[in-house]
């Protein structure tokens, strides 16, 4: 499955107009906004259809996935986008990780809590909130907005150690850069260490790359010190080998294309993250080239000066070693 959809849900009392691109959505947010409704009302629909009073646009078919026999009734599910409400405690296993990484679906997850085993991205985050009343039955608009936006400092930023998520390319990459701008550079060896790092560092001013495609879990409480005072900065592309890409340095028009919208030429069923599929895009293109990448250790072609500053242009300035974003 692959694509944007756009999913439409109407009742007497309220509608849901929204888009997804990705395998996971998340929709997080406080009781009472509308997440329960959203998921009763594609329930309601899938059991009792016309009948239900609800009605739902959208190229694919809408289901709900819950209970015990979770399993089993996935097993029956395919080219459908799945929402999951947040009672469902098995969103949060290895099982369900497993068993939803090669199927067909898309999977929007009411949840309030981080779901660890997922590679979901930061941009995929949401809320629902009003936005406005229609007509005499008060009728509800609801809308989704994202819910972490980069976060800014309140003073200007100048860090002293770059913190990078893995220990491989782009680790690599950003510690030529931090040496070339007097930076330190380390790295937390996987998103999961990022926040004990900081707890063990909370006098460092920490410019944070991780790759966005898949850090969603992690988003909430590196949030959370940011907003405690911690000195610290994110910087989220979607992946390293998507900052290698967008650089023009392996150019061509289905590259651009492809950059240009994404979720047109990922398949759900067999890329997990968007990570995935551009880390596999850029080996597939450099093999047997000056260019071929590894993902486990870095062409030292890619640090050639005019090479890394292709690279670098794209970097915001904080990150570049230019000073304040």
């Amino acid at each position: 499955m692959r694509s944007a959809y756009q999913i439409k849900l109407y009742s007497s009392r309220v509608r849901y107009k929204f888009s997804i691109r990705r395998n996971i959505t998340i929709i997080q947010g406080a009781s009472a906004t509308g997440k329960t409704t959203l998921v009763d009302m594609v329930r309601e629909y899938e059991n009792n259809g016309a009948d239900s009073g609800i009605s739902i646009s959208c190229e694919k078919e809408c289901v709900v996935l819950e209970g015990r026999h979770w399993q089993q009734d996935l097993s029956l599910i395919h080219d459908s986008i799945v929402f999951i409400d947040e009672f469902n405690k098995f969103v949060r296993s290895e099982d369900f990780a497993r068993d939803i990484r090669y199927t067909d679906n898309y999977y929007v997850i009411v949840t309030r809590e981080p779901l660890e085993n997922l590679p979901y991205s930061v941009e995929e985050i949401y809320g629902i909130r009003l936005s406005g009343k229609y007509g005499t039955l008060k009728q509800a608009y609801h809308e989704f907005y994202r819910l972490y936006d980069k976060p800014a400092p309140q003073e200007p930023f100048i860090p002293n150690t770059l913190l990078t998520e893995d220990a491989n390319s782009g680790h690599q990459f950003f510690h030529a850069l931090a040496d070339i701008t007097g930076r330190a550079c380390e790295t937390a060896a996987g998103k999961s260490n990022i926040f004990a790092w900081l707890q063990a560092h909370p006098e460092s001013r920490t410019l944070i790359v991780a790759d966005g495609a898949a850090f969603g879990s992690q988003i909430e409480r590196i949030s959370m010190l940011i907003r405690f005072g911690y000195h610290c900065m994110l910087y989220l592309p979607e992946s390293f080998e998507w900052l290698l890409l967008s650089s023009r340095l392996i150019d061509g028009r289905e590259v651009r294309d492809i950059l240009q919208n994404p979720a047109e030429y990922i398949e759900s069923q067999e890329y997990f993250s968007w990570e995935q599929f551009f880390t596999h895009l850029l080996v597939e293109l450099t093999q047997g080239t000056i260019w071929q990448y590894q993902k486990n250790s870095l062409n030292p072609i890619y640090l050639h000066e005019g090479n890394m500053q292709k690279v670098v242009a794209l970097l915001p300035p904080v990150v570049a070693g230019k000073g304040d974003e």
